[in-house]
């Protein structure tokens, strides 16, 4: 089963959606989905990655599989490292 968490409760931003093989640890990622609101056309990328380690957050609370757990983890790592390089 994969877990899927939408950012806010009535205009997500982003929805966050663990996904792949459980079998193989390395096969699971996290996806994104981006709402379609006019104002996504102005976002920079600074925010854009803030907005996704947010929402990766929230699905970790929500997540009992320890496999989908280590993927997050690993996502949001990821995540804050590219957001330190953004100026």
């Amino acid at each position: 089963m994969n877990t899927t968490f939408a950012e806010g409760q009535e205009n997500p931003i982003i929805i966050a959606k663990t996904c792949g093989c459980k079998e193989r640890k390395n096969r699971q990622k996290v996806t994104y989905a981006f709402s379609d609101y006019f104002h996504n056309l102005c976002m920079d990328k600074k925010y854009i990655i803030q907005a996704e380690i947010e929402t990766c957050e929230k699905l970790l609370k929500y997540t009992k599989n320890l496999s989908e757990r280590v993927t997050i983890e690993k996502e949001i790592a990821e995540l804050k490292a590219a957001l330190d390089l953004i100026p």
